[in-house]
């Protein structure tokens, strides 16, 4: 390609609200342009670049039986409504009517469409298992769409469904893909943690996050210092520290207690105790039936709302309780009780088993109450519903990290999810019976991908692409362009490596260009190998990689052994 007819040239300046260092080399080295907010233009050497990730994805998925297709865009909004995703999703679902004034979904995720494509055909357990997988573009009306291509509102996707008998063939096919994403990030120079993730609108019991740590990242996850376990901060579990289980419980009683003792502080300045042997109540309240929530915790953790949101099975659905929610379960704030109103839900955290003798739980105007038990005292259900958090211990006793991350990838267990709520999922098992098939779904963002190998190969000049994505092999520049002698062995140079060795080549053939600019532009852009035709070089060519300094010069013969 000759730089002086590429479309979509460097800039120098970066939008005034770029902050992510991909975003602006993105940007400055011509690899994409912003259509809208959260909507943008892959320029050509951004799309060489992304071929170039799909390419490397379809080639792993393809050895392990995956089979490409494509399923359209516009999703029938009646597809959706068959599993209530038109009310569950964790982003803004747009819709669009056709002249027939039927309801369509832009494609977020395509669940739905694999599951719906599938039962159009007279499915058997010899069919089974099979995996499928397309890439397409994919819309999210998010909410806050930024950092370029790591938050975006429409982009491109490669999903995958695989279709499974039951879920011992299932897991085989997770382990498969858990397998093949590691060795598709690797060929991308990418190191990526596997991180047990929240299956969120999705749907299914368990999922896991590839992840790239990265300081940018929106990816808050725990790992232990051995690496053998990970997780992302809104699932992860650990051990309760036992603060006086073992202790002999004392008979409950209300006390006198001063007015100005209302918050978690106040508590362990008044009575010189620590905040876990404290009850503390969050409330909250479900948006879709109403219901209030008090969710009861040791005083020295926080309530994970999305753990939460599990145990109640209304993912996306419980919001902060406001002052007219606790009116109408007949308290205030700072006031609400760790049991007893009777217009509320209690659930409980694991962590009330851990402490005898609480105080709290029944707080009023100048009284609290001391010496609460669980079990004895009060009851409700208790599920593990606190929030992680550095330094905690895991469940095997070993020291939680906290660590960001860009997530790159995931795998889902869906089971029986879809299939079990769209009619006719089914296949025709061995003794002729109807059974839904169990299923998974595994996808890859191209774009949000593309900018990871950006946030982690760059230095203060520009990208440095990974050899197996770069968007050319060899960025070659002539100098002193205007003699003809330069020219024509810089062409010569140019067409036998294009044509007689199928190398991908970049030629910065311009002639009212400065060597400082070319040299700047090469490093913006990040091609691997840098090839200089000039004067100065004489009969040999100047060679350097990008991301290294040493430059040698080297002749015909020579440049071709090290490149061919």
């Amino acid at each position: 390609m000759l730089y002086s007819k590429l479309f979509g040239k460097t800039v120098r300046e970066a939008p005034s609200d770029a902050v992510n260092i991909s975003y602006k080399l993105l940007y400055k080295a011509g690899f994409i342009r912003e259509s809208t907010s959260g909507r943008y233009f892959t320029l050509p050497l951004g799309q060489r670049v992304q071929r170039k990730i799909m390419e490397i994805v379809k080639d792993e998925m393809d050895k392990t039986g995956a089979q490409e297709m494509l399923s359209p865009v516009l999703h029938p909004l009646e597809l959706w409504k068959e599993t209530n995703r038109t009310k569950t999703t964790g982003f803004e679902l747009m819709t669009i009517k056709d002249r027939r004034g039927a309801d369509f979904a832009l494609g977020g995720t395509a669940e739905e469409m694999f599951v719906d494509v599938v039962r159009k055909f007279q499915i058997s357990y010899k069919d089974l298992p099979f995996n499928i997988y397309q890439f397409s573009s994919k819309f999210r009306d998010e909410l806050r769409a930024r950092g370029g291509l790591l938050r975006v509102r429409e982009f491109i996707m490669k999903d995958a469904y695989s279709f499974d008998v039951d879920e011992k063939e299932f897991k085989k096919e997770y382990q498969n893909m858990w397998q093949t994403y590691t060795k598709i990030f690797e060929r991308m120079g990418l190191k990526t943690f596997v991180v047990e993730s929240d299956n969120g609108y999705i749907g299914g019991e368990y999922c896991h996050e590839f992840v790239v740590e990265s300081e940018i990242g929106e990816t808050n996850y725990l790992m232990t210092e051995d690496g053998k376990y990970a997780a992302h901060q809104d699932v992860a579990k650990f051990k309760r520290e036992d603060i006086n289980s073992k202790d002999k419980e004392k008979p409950f009683k209300i006390i006198e207690q001063p007015e100005w003792v209302q918050t978690m502080e106040d508590n362990v300045k008044h009575y010189k105790l620590s905040k876990s042997h404290f009850l503390k109540n969050v409330v909250y309240k479900n948006r879709t039936t109403g219901e209030i929530i008090i969710a009861v915790v040791r005083g020295d953790l926080e309530v994970n709302k999305l753990k939460l949101e599990h145990v109640l099975d209304a993912v996306g659905q419980l919001e902060d309780a406001t002052l007219g929610d606790l009116k109408k379960i007949g308290t205030k704030p700072g006031y609400v009780h760790s049991w007893g109103h009777k217009k509320a839900k209690y659930i409980g955290d694991i962590s009330l088993l851990t402490v005898k003798n609480f105080i709290g739980g029944q707080k009023e105007e100048k009284t609290d109450s001391m010496n609460v038990n669980y079990g004895k005292d009060f009851k409700c259900e208790l599920a593990d519903i606190a929030l992680a958090k550095e330094g905690y211990l895991s469940e095997t006793g070993k020291k939680l990290i906290e660590k960001k991350g860009i997530e790159v990838g995931n795998i889902f267990q869906l089971g029986l999810h879809y299939s079990s709520k769209m009619k006719n999922s089914t296949y025709i098992d061995k003794d002729g019976k109807e059974k839904p098939y169990y299923m998974g779904c595994y996808g890859i963002g191209i774009g949000r991908t593309m900018a990871t190998i950006i946030e982690k190969f760059h230095d203060e000049k520009g990208i440095i692409w990974p050899e197996a994505v770069a968007p050319y092999q060899i960025h070659l520049i002539g100098l002193d362009i205007k003699n003809e002698e330069i020219k024509k062995k810089a062409f010569v140079l140019y067409n036998l490596f294009t044509t007689t060795y199928n190398l991908e080549v970049l030629f910065d053939d311009r002639e009212e260009v400065t060597a400082g600019e070319k040299f700047a532009d090469a490093d913006l852009i990040g091609i691997p190998i840098r090839l200089v035709v000039s004067k100065r070089t004489g009969n040999k060519i100047e060679y350097k990689k990008r991301n290294e300094k040493e430059i040698i010069l080297l002749s015909s013969e020579e440049l071709l052994k090290k490149l061919i």
